[in-house]
């Protein structure tokens, strides 16, 4: 029976320094944002083991960095709306309760969003580590698409 995390090639076996690069490009996307897991993409794209670690490393933060941005444009369109909104020459108007309500949403949003990088850098940097080709759920096909595997 075949495993989904199985690659579909034969088994070669893995080098300590393939078995580390691939674990350091999950542990760095939690401190260098997707430049880490680029660099080590790059440098050590000829190991596919590498390669798909670290593809998959970059492909999370640039979904990251894209639900950010999305969550940052549509705090912006509320603050600006609400001030727009806001009557302007009635004196004692209350604070618009908008921005009290989106910004704890938004940052709850990063913080969250932070929470599952630092989780899934670490299980599946130790699993790099030991030599799997663990994949994350839906980065992972595309990751085995886009190296080849």
């Amino acid at each position: 029976m075949v495993d989904a995390n199985t690659p579909a090639t034969p088994v070669i076996e893995l080098t300590q320094d393939e078995k580390a690069c691939a674990g350091l490009a999950h542990a760095l996307m939690t401190c260098t944002w997707w430049i880490g897991p680029l660099v080590i993409y790059l440098t050590k794209k000829e190991s596919r083991f590498v390669g798909f670690h670290a593809m998959q490393a970059l492909l999370w933060q640039i979904v990251f960095t894209v639900l950010y941005f999305v969550g940052i444009a549509v705090w912006m369109i509320v603050i600006f709306s609400t001030i727009a909104l806001h009557p302007q020459n009635t004196p004692n108007t209350p604070f618009p309760i908008a921005i009290f309500i989106v910004m704890p949403i938004f940052w709850l949003f990063i913080m969250c969003a932070w929470a599952i990088t630092l989780i899934l850098a670490i299980m599946y940097c130790l699993k790099a580590m030991r030599g799997e080709w663990a994949a994350y759920p839906v980065i992972g096909r595309w990751a085995r698409k886009i190296v080849g595997e």
